[in-house]
């Protein structure tokens, strides 16, 4: 649940052999990075079903080498599946997730309010044995939904692909829909990635 940000003009000057762009703990592990303009917001969605959005002001910039600032508090074998940078007008995004027995829902980025850095955040999705964990969790806009396609993988390598629109918009506290049913053959959902169709 650790996040940093950095200017742009730190990593100028790459040398071959790379440079450092955080100092990590012994048992963690960068994820993910994404550009901010310097007034978005950060979403960080959680297997547990939790989900924080706070303004990237909360974050200061730091030096390379910088460790970072706990960005979501994390409970006992919950970890972070999931962060995406959104601009402040943000009305039309929705943040779509899908859990390890194949549940999945949109749900709009607006009910998720604006909150301060470092809590453990809102309920994102109902994470019950029937659903699993959250695996992953994407932006989607509503004006290209119909144009955008989601990608679902399991465990084992089963891939299969729906429109993004198939999934049903429902509020944070619910469970979602099936839109995988994965078999003790193709394992459990490992992740998922959307795109826009041609």
């Amino acid at each position: 649940g650790i996040v940093k940000k950095t200017e742009m003009e730190a990593f100028s000057n790459i040398r071959r052999s790379g440079l450092k762009a955080i100092t990590l703990k012994s048992d963690d592990a960068l994820e993910w990075v994404a550009p901010s303009n310097g007034d978005d917001l950060v979403l960080m969605v959680s297997s547990a079903g939790q989900a924080i959005q706070f303004s990237e002001h909360a974050v200061r910039p730091m030096g390379r080498t910088a460790g970072g600032v706990r960005g979501m508090r994390l409970k006992k074998n919950d970890a972070i599946v999931a962060m995406h940078v959104a601009p402040k007008d943000n009305k039309d995004l929705q943040a779509l997730v899908v859990t390890e027995c194949g549940f999945g829902k949109r749900t709009p980025l607006s009910d998720y309010r604006l909150q301060g850095r470092g809590g453990s955040g809102i309920k994102t999705a109902v994470v019950t044995a029937k659903t699993g964990k959250v695996v992953n969790a994407a932006m989607v806009q509503t004006g290209t939904l119909n144009k955008t396609d989601l990608l679902i993988i399991t465990k084992k390598g089963q891939v299969i692909r729906i429109p993004a629109a198939t999934v049903n918009e429902q509020g944070r506290s619910t469970q979602g829909v099936r839109v995988m049913r994965p078999t003790p053959e193709s394992g459990p959902v490992a992740t998922f990635t959307t795109w826009m169709s041609a």
